[in-house]
This record gives structure tokens, C-alpha cells and sequence, in this order.
């Protein structure tokens, strides 16, 4: 048995029915990360020209010295002790030889899932696994809960087959409905429309819009991707705008009557709240208006979406604060969640924080994603496979491999 280079064939029929695959082990992957700086190659560890286990590794170097990264992890049976541990053995040989220090992966393996109930992580038998890496040689890195990691350690998974407004929280449906009501519109459109979306994100990503339209090129190649734009349809935000306000005068005029002839507290509040609501929708027909006539096109919210297997996943997302009260984000994913739940089983929507205390700066975040009737799964984490033990300790000491992979810190 041994490591040798697969060929882009072997690797893609070796990976394409295998439970792990995901589009981080992908050509296109590979071909997107050497916008910025890295080389790769396909690895395979064979048995009579057998493959048993496969892996894209990226490669680069710090201060002068090469490492590889796996992103998210090896292609490969962690359950199968003698198998993990015979193919370790046989990469750290491998790549000893090619003057590698170490080897970071972070697999997508499921370890435990969140209870909404205990407010807390159920762990499972995979939780095993991380015994066996630390027993083949792996140093487990710190169990970071929030966004230190080059990829996120929790996850919310949206079922489509089981998706379904009805099944969201009372506080997502209401802001999706606020959304169609102020006629929010979801388009898909073409490259062009990255320069829109990165209005949108640059104040929270490191990489620039040269970087994302790449991302668009590599993927569009095989169909893997999807750009989506969320615009403001004036006409219709004007015809819904006249329908509530028309329905709250009548309601309005109704609790004028009952608050004459009884005025009660509980009246004369519903009264007033009815007053404001029916002024909140006369400045939305006099804006709804003013735009109309001036035919501007508005868009307010973005998003790219990988397609890979039976899955998407949200690669990244945002919106324009100034229209924060549209809810365009609970729009914009309840709408594209609804675009692929035919043709696909599960939604990604990327990373959420592992703290889910009410302190938690991210809580926010946390809430808007289980709000999509999500399940939410803690990964194995990072693992670094040490080959040059004196050079990696030095990286480490020096804060070498602090700088090049803590991207909470990277961001400040």
C-alpha cells in the first residue's frame, strides 16, 4: 500500500459516492485557492491500484517552509482505525520527502448536534474519532466556539425535503412576509452582478471582489454556482403598501368608534398602535411612489451559492444596513431555500457561533439561522498532522501560524 499523485479522473470516481465528499474537495476548489498564493495536488493512498482512501492537498509556505492543508479533511474511513492509521503513516512519509512541516485538516464530521431543549450539544459515537486522529499522530487544535478557525466548527443544516414556512420561527415568518409585503424580488443573475454584492460584504471580509469573481468563474464552469440579487419592486410595494393601508383605515375607524364609546387602556392602545401603522404605511406609499417614478432599480441584498452533490451551501451573504428594515436577509434565504428544495436535500447556510449563552455576540446570528427550522452540528474541529516537530514549534512560537490562520483576528 502506498501514497501516489491521482489524476483529476481518478479522484473525482474515488470521491463523487463517498458519505464525506463536499465541494472544499474539488478541482474547482483547488483551482480558486491559487488566486491566493497556494499550489495543489491529488493524493491517494492505493492498494494494488486500488484506491482506499484520497485528498486534496493545498500547499503553500510560511516564513520559507511548506505546509499542506486539507480542507475539510481527507477523503477516508475515519472510523477504520488500522485504515487511518496506515494511510497517516504512509503521508507523513510522503510528505516528509517533499520538505512539508505539517499537514492541517478540519473533516466534516459530525460530532454532536445541538438541543434546543437544553440549550446545549448532544455529542455522538463520532466524538470517538477524535481519539483515533490524536492515537495515528494528529495534535488536536483548540476548541474555538465563534470564527478563529479557516472554517466554521458549527454549522446550521436546513433539511429541504422537510422545508417549509409554516415550520419557521413566528419571528422569521413574520420578517419573511415583511419582506414580499414591502415587494422585495429575488433575482439570479450573472457575474456582473458581484461588484453589487460586495458592497454588501466588504466591511466583513478579508478577500476583495477580484477574489469573488474568480470564485464565480471557477464554479461556473460545471454549474456549480448561483448568484442571486434581491431588488425592491416599487409597483408592487405601492399596490401592497394601499391594500394594508386601506385595511388598517378600516380598522383604525373601528377602534375610533369603540374608544368613544368605551375608553378603555387596552382600546386606546390598540388605537394608538393602529395609528402608528397606518402612518408607517403612508410614508411606505409615498416612498413607494417617489421611486416608481423615478424607475430606479435598487438592490438591497446578495448572496452565492455553491451546488455540489445533493446540497448547496451559502458561500456568502449580505445586505445593505440602510434597508435593514425591509428584512431583506430573511427574504432573501427563505426565497432561495424555496428556489432548490425540489432539487436538492440539504441547505448549508455556513457558520453559526458554538456559544449559545444570551451573551454571546453572535447570538444574533445563531437566532436568525435556527430561525430557518435548522439543525445545528458541531465538527471535529482542526487537526495539525506534525511531520518536522522542531520547525512547527518555532512557527508556532514565533506566532507564525497564529497569523496565517486565525481569521477572527485576521478581520481586525
Amino acid at each position: 500500500m502506498n501514497i501516489r499523485e491521482l489524476s483529476l479522473e481518478e479522484f473525482n470516481n474515488f470521491t463523487k459516492h463517498h458519505p464525506l465528499k463536499n465541494f472544499y474537495q474539488s478541482i474547482n476548489y483547488a483551482l480558486l485557492k491559487t488566486e491566493i498564493g497556494y499550489e495543489y495536488e491529488f493524493v491517494g493512498y492505493c492498494e494494488n491500484n486500488i484506491i482506499l482512501a484520497a485528498a486534496l492537498i493545498l500547499y503553500k509556505k510560511i516564513n520559507g517552509y511548506y505546509y499542506g492543508y486539507s480542507p475539510r479533511g481527507f477523503i477516508i474511513d475515519y472510523s477504520n482505525y488500522y485504515l487511518l492509521k496506515n494511510f497517516t503513516n504512509q503521508l507523513v512519509d510522503y510528505y516528509r520527502k517533499k520538505g512539508f512541516i505539517f499537514i492541517k485538516i478540519n473533516p466534516e464530521i459530525g460530532i454532536g448536534k445541538y438541543h434546543k431543549d437544553t440549550n446545549k450539544i448532544v455529542y455522538n459515537e463520532n466524538y470517538q474519532i477524535i481519539e483515533k486522529l490524536v492515537n495515528c499522530g494528529y495534535k488536536k487544535l483548540t476548541n474555538n466556539i465563534n470564527f478563529e478557525t479557516l472554517l466554521p466548527k458549527y454549522n446550521a443544516i436546513v433539511n429541504l425535503k422537510d422545508f417549509d414556512i409554516n415550520k419557521l420561527s413566528k419571528n422569521t415568518r413574520n420578517k419573511v412576509k415583511k419582506g414580499i409585503r414591502k415587494g422585495l424580488k429575488l433575482e439570479k443573475v450573472d457575474k456582473s452582478g458581484i461588484e453589487v454584492l460586495y458592497n454588501f460584504i466588504k466591511n466583513k471580509r478579508v478577500n476583495d471582489s477580484f477574489y469573488y469573481k474568480s470564485l464565480y468563474n471557477v464554479f461556473s464552469r460545471a454549474n456549480s454556482i448561483d448568484l442571486f440579487l434581491v431588488s425592491i419592486d416599487y409597483k408592487t410595494f405601492l399596490i401592497n403598501s394601499q391594500d394594508f393601508y386601506n385595511d388598517e383605515l378600516e380598522r383604525n375607524n373601528e377602534l375610533n368608534k369603540k374608544m368613544i364609546a368605551k375608553p378603555i387602556p387596552s382600546i386606546i392602545n390598540k388605537k394608538m398602535n393602529s395609528d402608528k401603522t397606518l402612518l408607517a404605511y403612508k410614508n411606505d406609499i409615498s416612498y413607494s411612489s417617489k421611486n416608481l417614478l423615478n424607475k430606479e432599480k435598487k438592490y438591497i441584498a446578495g448572496a452565492l451559492i455553491i451546488k455540489h452533490g445533493n446540497r448547496i451551501s451559502f458561500e456568502i451573504t449580505g445586505f445593505n444596513k440602510r434597508y435593514k428594515d425591509f428584512s431583506p436577509n430573511y427574504f432573501m434565504f427563505y426565497e432561495i431555500l424555496n428556489y432548490y428544495k425540489e432539487d436538492y436535500k440539504y441547505a448549508d447556510l455556513d457558520g453559526v457561533s458554538g456559544d449559545f449563552t444570551k451573551e454571546s455576540k453572535y447570538r444574533g446570528l445563531n437566532r436568525f439561522k435556527l430561525g430557518f427550522n435548522s439543525d445545528i452540528y458541531e465538527y471535529i474541529g482542526e487537526f495539525d498532522l506534525v511531520i518536522d516537530d522542531r520547525v512547527y514549534n518555532m512557527l508556532l512560537k514565533r506566532h507564525y501560524l497564529e497569523k496565517e490562520f486565525n481569521k477572527e483576528k485576521n478581520r481586525k
